[in-house]
């Protein structure tokens, strides 16, 4: 049989074809080998951290005693308790003020109105020559202090006497 150099030449691209398919598959198997010890390093290095975190947790744990966070949270909470009541006797009022009953109050109210709008009543009408207030319904306005009589005030109120007289 007598071989032609174009078969031959078919037979080597078919080889060299196989050759590249296998050196392909070769990186792709190399390539998932990566990845794989990649993961695995990944994975390691994750459970290598766990660990340490793990002993770190436990030498924190054995160091703190649940007695002392006991005692610790008692004396935050005693300290908070007398903190409030300081800013509570900062907060209260000097002397009896806070102790005013509302009622007896506005009852003592209506007793000075009621006296003074007596007092008014009962005046001369000599000296009732000022303007009277209004009266709000059912409250008597309070005067606050007393009015000074001028010397015209004083001269008109003895003219008014002479006269009555």
């Amino acid at each position: 049989m007598v071989t032609c150099p174009a078969i031959q030449c078919l037979k080597r691209k078919r080889l060299y074809e196989q050759q590249v398919e296998q050196l392909g598959n070769f990186q792709l198997r190399i390539h998932d080998q990566m990845i794989m010890l990649e993961g695995a390093k990944a994975t390691t290095e994750t459970v290598d951290a766990l660990r340490t975190g793990a002993a770190v947790m436990k030498a924190m744990q054995k160091a703190t005693n649940i007695d002392d966070v006991d005692k610790t949270m008692e004396q935050i909470n005693e300290q908070t308790e007398n903190m409030k009541q300081i800013q509570e006797a900062l907060a209260a009022p000097i002397g009896a003020a806070a102790d005013f009953d509302e009622d007896e109050l506005e009852a003592e109210l209506e007793e000075l109105e009621g006296a003074e709008l007596e007092e008014q009543l009962l005046e001369p009408a000599l000296t009732s020559a000022a303007p009277s207030r209004p009266v709000s319904a059912g409250k008597q306005q309070v005067r606050l202090a007393p009015q000074k009589n001028t010397d015209e005030d004083d001269e008109l109120a003895a003219l008014q006497a002479e006269m009555a007289t």
